[in-house]
């Protein structure tokens, strides 16, 4: 795993190389061939100096997952993390130099490979990445970067990277201080040899163990630092509502360790990774942010033997802002666009939707003009069906209509090439359904893309009942082509995303029409860990869509159809109100010219208080429980996986990563437990809170939905 060989000049050169993995990871195997590369070549009196470099396209794309994820103990986390961290203070104490040659990206214990390193020179590459990103996936570094790089750049400079796993090339890296020094990719290894031979021998001692060292910008004790940690602790609390741990172990890393000596302040750092390591809250963010996240990704549930499919041209109809959306990103992935409305005008507003974007993007130097040429000349606006022919998928993004959505696809299919997919943006209209009046319903699929598009990256794939295996294979090729991540749903109503993530605005709406408090519906989501709070979402979507979708739902249920108790607020909101969210400028809120928006004083008219509150913990469960229930309904009616509810959950609304997803939840509170509060929940407020058979059965036998 690591290549070892020592030149004329006494220069060692230890090269990462983990065949097996597909990049350079740190695990047991090549931490162990690491450090006994290090050990000999600092034993070696023939050694002058040491070149640490890469084989592979990345330096050391950092820590392996798996290994952490096998933790249970703090034991365990001391014997995993600990003894690479002591390589790399021996590494920076040997009394020999070393250089870190860093060819690709450097992220967590690769970047803290070149910190302990005397020196660092890096390719001028912009697509390099370095990094220490670890607090996005609930942990921290553990090899001495919450100690090192506060000491080389400053406590100020140093937390963003920390406590936001800021990522950056290697020029702004040279600027941060972080590198020393840029060179091209075919001088790298000549240049480290070179300073190797010119400034090593006086590099061999590390600023912070040399006497007399002080922090960059002062140590944590000194007055404008200790103001830093105040301020960032304030924000960190409003950001993260204490509910990750984290960034708060970060924070102790530094302030306690920057007042202490370096090896005081590795043995603090180990201590707090311990803590994190063994936290459900990692476990949870470990186990969807990354495990199944990627499975989806990588399309690890596409079904077997579906033929895959290369896109090239995609047509989309509707130029409204989902279908706008729809064609910039697929624009900006390189595919044709054929943008059809029912006036030219429409169409070409839809593309001056993706214009207005792109002028965004090369106004801020994220991309060059040339590039936001590129993408615009692919999308074609126009109002004839004929242009679709020649389109490997064709996507409906119209009104959220039966008849009209039956019309688009009657002509859509007319104009379209045999083989060619359709498929329906719906949010709440069954897939089956629709697909009754397409003369190929196995090429008929569901595309359920969330707004707005250019910025959520959840589709959810919707399968007919006669929707194909190859149908859904391709589609989900498709999603992946366009740089989303797709979960495979089963048809029902509303599917899976929307059916769960209503729960939310449901119970907050009965809440309001019982006489709780808006404040601490509000307030309860917000300390849930809820991105916004329920009332001012509402008024995000629109009380209106929420609306129509429940006339849909009558519609279509006729006299089956059950009231809910959030159906009355909705009517009073939209029919007797007209008040229905910010786009008209009143909603549960007012919008005044000042931008400071407050809740709706007509609330406490139309909806008067109650004389006994419920508790916070009893609007908080309320609130969350009501959204994974729903998910637990999906999985045991088959609506969607377990990996997949989780993953939809944190990407289509923005369930807190820390519980993991919806379905995470319930295995944190503990099945058992979560029965017992829901059977209570049902007694008191409704049936709604009644718990699947399969749930209840889990919570008898002790069991979870994931493995610990």
């Amino acid at each position: 795993m690591i290549d070892y060989q020592i030149d004329a000049d006494g220069i060692a050169t230890l090269t990462w190389n983990v065949a097996d993995r597909p990049m350079n990871v740190l695990n047991l195997a090549s931490i162990a061939a690491f450090d006994e590369a290090v050990r000999k070549a600092i034993a070696d009196p023939q050694v002058k100096g040491v070149i640490v470099a890469s084989s592979r396209p990345e330096f050391v794309a950092g820590g392996d997952l798996d290994l952490i994820r096998g933790i249970r103990t703090a034991e365990e986390s001391m014997a995993s993390s600990g003894p690479f961290s002591r390589t790399l203070r021996l590494l920076e104490t040997s009394g020999k130099p070393f250089v870190a040659a860093i060819n690709g990206t450097a992220l967590g214990g690769g970047l803290e490979i070149c910190l302990a390193c005397h020196r660092r020179i890096a390719v001028d590459d912009p697509k390099i990445q370095l990094g220490v990103p670890e607090v996005s996936l609930g942990l921290l570094p553990a090899a001495g970067g919450t100690q090192r790089l506060p000491r080389m750049i400053g406590i100020k400079a140093a937390l963003p990277y920390l406590l936001e796993g800021r990522k950056v090339a290697p020029a702004q890296a040279l600027e941060a201080g972080i590198v020393d020094e840029l060179v091209p990719a075919a001088q790298l290894l000549a240049r480290a040899k070179a300073w190797l031979r010119a400034d090593g021998a006086a590099a061999v001692v590390k600023p912070w163990d040399a006497k007399g060292f002080r922090f960059p910008g002062g140590t944590s004790q000194d007055v404008g630092a200790a103001q830093i940690f105040f301020g960032i602790s304030a924000q960190l609390l409003g950001k993260t509502q204490a509910l990750y741990p984290a960034p708060e172990a970060i924070l102790a890393c530094v302030y306690d360790g920057c007042q202490v000596d370096i090896d005081t302040g590795l043995k603090i750092e180990q201590r707090q990774f311990a803590r994190l390591a063994t936290s459900a809250q990692t476990k949870n963010m470990i186990r969807t942010l990354f495990y199944s996240m990627g499975d989806a990704n990588r399309l690890a549930d596409r079904p077997q033997g579906a033929p895959t499919r290369k896109f090239t041209k995609v047509g989309v109809l509707g130029a409204g802002m989902m279908g706008a959306g729809l064609a910039h990103v697929s624009a900006q992935a390189g595919l044709q666009v054929v943008l059809l409305d029912t006036t030219i005008e429409a169409a070409e507003k839809g593309k001056a939707y993706g214009a207005k974007l792109l002028d965004a993007m090369v106004a801020k130097g994220r991309l060059p003009a040339e590039r936001r040429d590129q993408a615009l000349a692919l999308v074609t606006p126009t109002t004839d069906y004929a242009a679709l022919a020649g389109c490997e998928i064709v996507i409906e993004a119209v009104f959220e209509s039966r008849e009209v959505k039956a019309e688009v696809t009657r002509r859509a299919e007319a104009a379209m090439d045999p083989d060619a997919i359709f498929a329906s943006n719906t949010s709440t209209l069954p897939i089956t359904g629709l697909a009754e009046v397409s003369v190929r319903p196995a090429l008929f699929v569901g595309l359920h893309f969330f707004s707005p598009v250019e910025k959520m990256p959840l589709v959810e794939v919707i399968r007919g009942q006669k929707t194909s295996d190859a149908t859904i294979g391709q589609a989900m090729d498709f999603v992946k082509r366009i740089r989303k991540t797709p979960i495979v749903v089963n048809d029902c109503p509303s599917f899976y995303a929307n059916r769960a993530f209503a729960m939310l605005p449901y119970e907050a709406m009965t809440m309001l029409r019982e006489g709780v408090e808006p404040n601490l519906i509000e307030n309860a989501a917000r300390l849930a860990g809820m991105p916004m709070p329920p009332l001012a979402l509402i008024d995000e979507v629109s009380v209106e869509l929420l609306y129509k979708a429940l006339k849909q739902a009558r519609l279509d249920q006729g006299d089956a159809y059950r009231e809910q108790p959030q159906d009355a607020v909705m009517h009073a909101m939209v029919e007797d109100f007209q008040r229905i969210g910010r786009k008209a400028g009143k909603g549960f809120y007012d919008y005044p010219a000042d931008g400071r928006k407050r809740l709706w004083p007509g609330l406490a008219e139309h909806y008067p208080l109650a004389e006994v509150q419920p508790t916070l913990e009893t609007v908080r469960n309320r609130l969350m429980y009501s959204q994974s229930l729903e998910a637990a309904r999906c999985v045991a009616e088959g609506i969607v996986s377990v990996k997949d509810a989780d993953v939809g959950s944190l990407l289509g609304w923005g369930f807190p990563a820390v519980l993991g997803g919806a379905i995470s939840y319930i295995d944190m509170v503990g099945a058992a437990r979560f029965v017992a509060e829901c059977d209570a929940l049902a007694q008191a407020h409704g049936e709604r809170f009644a718990v699947p058979a399969s749930l209840r059965e889990m919570a008898s036998t002790h069991q979870r939905y994931h493995a610990i």
